[in-house]
Parts: C-alpha cells; structure tokens; sequence
C-alpha cells in the first residue's frame, strides 16, 4: 500500500463504494437507467472501472493490482450470478463483460500518472500549492 497520510478515509471510501456497488447490484429497486440502449452496460462499465482504479490509488504494485482485478472480476461474475437467482433481477453475460472491461480499464489507468491522484491530492492538501 501506498504510504498515504489519509489512507484511512480514503479506504473507507473505496470500500463504502464497493458496498454500495454490491447494493445496487442486488436491490430489488434499483435506480432509474438514463433511456437508451445499453446504458445499464455502460453503467457496469463505468462502476467497474472507477473501484479499480479507486483501489489502484491505494495498492500500486502489479501483483495487487492483479490481485485485486481478479477479485474485481470474480465479484462481478458471482453478483450477477446471485442476480439471477432472484426473481426480481436477470443474470446477463454482457453486464459480466462490462464488469470485467471495466476493471480492465481501471487497471491500465491506475499504472498511469493518473494512479498517484490521490498522492498528489495529499501533498497539495498538507504541502500547499507551491
């Protein structure tokens, strides 16, 4: 992990978001989707790909992004699955490839200068701007 002075709130963050993406997931009202095709995949894409690249602030080495690509990825496959054992909600192979684009994505971006965000919000925060 990151040797961040906040690493507290801010892993309370990613995991507030994690519950709250396993909520959503498993709601038998979930929100309103914007009306067009294939907003929900787009909504599973973006969800997928901001927890990624959340934890990717919190954990840069490749061994934990891996690790927790896999987790990411698994949780998708199994949420969906627990979807579709319910009789309010669907399990769709789609929302699965979405998840896992997602996480995807979210670890390609946290190898890039944009993974040290939240170092650099830190310093700016206890530093100053100068």
């Amino acid at each position: 992990m990151r040797p961040l002075k906040l690493k507290v709130l801010w892993l309370t963050i990613g995991w507030t978001y994690l519950a709250v993406v396993i909520y959503g997931s498993l709601t038998s009202s979930p929100p309103d989707l914007p009306g067009f095709p294939g907003a929900d995949k787009w909504l599973h894409l973006i969800a997928y790909t901001m927890m990624m690249l959340w934890f990717g602030f919190l954990y840069r080495s490749r061994r934990s992004l891996l690790v927790l690509g896999a987790s990411f990825i698994a949780l998708g496959i199994v949420l969906d699955l627990l979807q579709g054992a319910t009789s309010y909600r669907s399990m769709e192979f789609l929302d699965m490839m979405a998840n896992a684009l997602g996480v995807l994505i979210g670890g390609l971006l946290a190898r890039t200068r944009i993974g040290l965000a939240l170092s650099r919000l830190e310093r700016l925060i206890f530093e100053g701007p100068g």
